[in-house]
């Protein structure tokens, strides 16, 4: 079939921030992009989907008849995939795209490509486009022609702020209406979009995925990620974690590690990888070379990776060899120190041209793009030692020169981008080195199609982002990671109880003939709990279980312990953050606090000491908790906080649960690494729920 479809001029209103990036008011639009002979639709037809108005045919066809068949067909088979959710194909690179990127570097000022190579933050839960914030944003898009944007979170009074997809999708498309070059907007995507919005698959931490040890499952989540991340207008993660969390001490890594065993990471990796590229998402591998086994957050002190090559190449760097392999498109270079990989203690890795340029790049074989860790001004000055007037902008001259591509959020980005400048007009940094970073920057904007379309269908981002099966798989995904690592008071399965049904049984209730399971939710700040469906889940099953939350702010730790000792069974339910791996010295001594300090902690160590023999402890989070607490006799990790780890955290208390999940850590002096213990279950009895 030969089909000679012409040019349609659209007349009317269209919705430029929903629609395709062709579709702008009264521009003529060639329908040879849309529909090409015996192939399916491509390109802009999301744009046409969305037309509101009428046309009139400006073709070149002989016979008006058939003009008009073939405009009615088009928008027919238009029509007709609207109703059907378009998630991207592959992350690949067309001819079209070549030549797109090969254009567009042609046409850029120096400026314009510095600005590519610089990323800025920002926010999506704006309302108002024309709040100061968000002029602020565009203004700062504008001038320093920025090159992409990383998605952060407002934080308020009443916690982190997660907006809706659909908010997040309406404040991409005009942040990418706003910009002369199509944006990368990348995203921190460890767990999916949970991370960042609301009313999505809650997935649990990576380290969930190390228990439950399926590359099948991780590659599924890659791909849950990508058409999620893609429905809004995501199109880059800023994930897989590639770390060896192998010490226990680490603070910024922990559950976000799939585990301390490197081939385990490693293939894990390069499965999320591969689902993530299959629908459309570009990845990164981080935080190179290695930031497993430090005890310090590059953010608030100078990390050091220590070890000979013999120890970096057998561990460290085996999951970002394996990320490579598997077609990663970037790694993001942490500011950590590594003796083994550049004596100089001024070089920081994200300056050192031996770790970049060399290992990275040259050793490893490395093509794609090369990301900074975050530049700001304190972290930087710690790690030039205040020997710079503003270090973070000297940081991303000296990455550059290194052979970084992207500069992630400089907290000055005047100077940042004013250093640079100066830097390629002096001669420090030539043009053509600057031009082989924007032409790799240039080329993932063109594997994923932004040259064609920078606009997501506002239409179809709840098909997209809010799958029943994704939520499904989700909650799969946390029953099977949930580990029963320590069973020595044989408690479990807990017993399921009936619900109050009259008056009589009321009253005794409240005089206390009727024994009552106490739950004590523990956490050093309960303000990191955004729900409460681990009460919900239990009450479900045992609607007459007492509850208690307690982080420090709240009287009566005496009362708790009091009430626990006279309970028939306790659960204790502790949130731990990986930023609570803390060193301090308590009575003169330094030791390792594993996620609870103060009031939470002595509160737990009571109700251990006190009812060791009935109290079972749930780490939600952090999984070294019971480091601090080795008295603890039943112990359960679920590595997240997150509300399906609370649900399957209570379904393997109530005997629900039978999986092979083990351990992808060792916890030193309780269990080693592969180990669990395993589950004892009971059938669910006529009045519970398996919610």
């Amino acid at each position: 079939m030969a089909v000679n479809l012409g040019i349609l001029f659209f007349e009317g209103h269209v919705d430029h921030r929903e629609g395709s990036e062709a579709m702008k008011p009264n521009r003529i639009v060639d329908l040879r992009w849309i529909v090409k002979a015996k192939r399916r639709v491509i390109g802009p037809p999301a744009g046409l989907r969305r037309v509101r108005g009428r046309f009139r045919w400006l073709g070149i066809s002989a016979l008006a008849t058939v003009a008009f068949v073939t405009s009615i067909s088009v928008c027919s088979m238009l029509a007709q995939t609207s109703s059907q959710p378009n998630a991207p194909g592959p992350v690949q690179l067309t001819q079209d795209g070549e030549a797109w990127v090969a254009a567009t570097l042609r046409s850029l000022s120096l400026e314009e490509k510095i600005g590519q190579m610089l990323q800025g933050r920002c926010f999506v839960d704006f309302t108002n486009f024309n709040s100061r914030d968000y002029k602020k944003l565009r203004d700062d898009l504008q001038k320093y022609h920025l090159g992409s944007l990383v998605v952060a979170a407002h934080i308020n009074e009443h916690g982190v702020v997660h907006p809706s997809p659909l908010e997040a999708a309406k404040v991409i498309n005009q942040l990418q209406t706003d910009s002369k070059l199509p944006l990368l907007i990348a995203a921190d995507l460890e767990r999916g979009l949970a991370s960042r919005l609301s009313g999505v698959p809650d997935f649990p931490w990576p380290m969930a995925l190390g228990a439950v040890g399926n590359p099948e499952e991780t590659e599924h989540l890659g791909a849950i990620t990508a058409r999620e991340a893609r429905a809004v207008g995501i199109e880059w993660a800023l994930a897989p974690v590639a770390d060896v969390n192998n010490n226990p001490a680490n603070p910024v890594i922990n559950d976000r590690s799939f585990g301390e065993d490197p081939s385990s990471v490693a293939t894990l990796v390069s499965a999320f990888i591969r689902g993530a590229h299959q629908n459309g998402l570009l990845v990164t591998a981080k935080h190179f070379p290695g930031l497993g086994d430090s005890k310090i957050n590059p953010l608030f002190g100078i990390a050091s990776i220590n070890g000979d090559m013999d120890r970096l190449n057998a561990v460290e760097l085996l999951p970002f060899r394996r990320a490579i392999e598997s077609g990663v498109d970037a790694v993001l270079v942490e500011h950590v120190r590594v003796p083994a990989l550049d004596p100089d203690p001024s070089k920081f890795a994200t300056v050192s041209q031996k770790v970049v340029g060399g290992l990275l790049e040259r050793d490893l074989g490395f093509k794609g793009v090369v990301l900074t860790d975050i530049l700001e001004k304190q972290g930087m000055a710690r790690l030039y030692g205040h020997t710079k007037a503003n270090p973070a902008a000297q940081a991303a001259v000296d990455a550059i020169k290194a052979g970084c591509d992207v500069m992630m959020v400089p907290d000055d980005l005047d100077s940042a981008f004013r250093a640079i400048l100066k830097a390629v007009q002096s001669g420090e940094i030539s043009e053509s080195r600057i031009d082989d970073s924007v032409r790799k920057i240039l080329t993932l904007k063109a594997q994923v199609g932004l040259y064609r379309d920078r606009l997501v269908d506002i239409n179809q981002v709840a098909a997209l982002a809010q799958s029943p099966q994704d939520f499904e798989f989700a909650q799969h995904v946390a029953d099977q990671a949930v580990t029963l690592v320590r069973d020595q008071g044989k408690l479990l399965p807990m017993a399921k109880t009936a619900p109050q049904i009259n008056q009589q049984t009321t009253e005794k209730h409240k005089t206390g003939s009727r024994a009552r399971p106490v739950v004590v939710v523990l956490a050093e700040d309960l303000e990191q709990i955004d729900n409460r469906a681990f009460e919900e889940a239990f009450k479900a099953r045992c609607p007459d279980a007492q509850f208690f939350y307690f982080d420090g702010r709240t009287p009566g730790p005496d009362y708790i312990v009091g009430v626990a000792t006279h309970a028939p069974s306790v659960v204790v339910a502790a949130y731990v953050t990986r930023g609570g791996v803390r060193q301090a010295v308590i009575n003169g001594k330094s030791i390792t606090i594993f996620g609870l300090l103060g009031p939470s902690s002595e509160l737990l160590n009571k109700i251990v000491w006190a009812a060791p023999e009935k109290t079972m402890v749930v780490s939600l989070g952090s999984p070294y908790l019971i480091e601090n607490y080795p008295g603890i006799q039943t112990y359960i990790c679920t590595y997240a906080i997150a509300s399906t780890s609370e649900i399957s955290a209570v379904k393997a208390l109530f005997g629900e649960i039978q999986n092979d999940a083990k351990l992808p850590v060792t916890l030193p002096g309780i269990a080693p690494r592969a180990s669990s213990v395993p589950w004892r279950t009971q059938a669910p009895s006529a009045t519970g729920q398996n919610k």
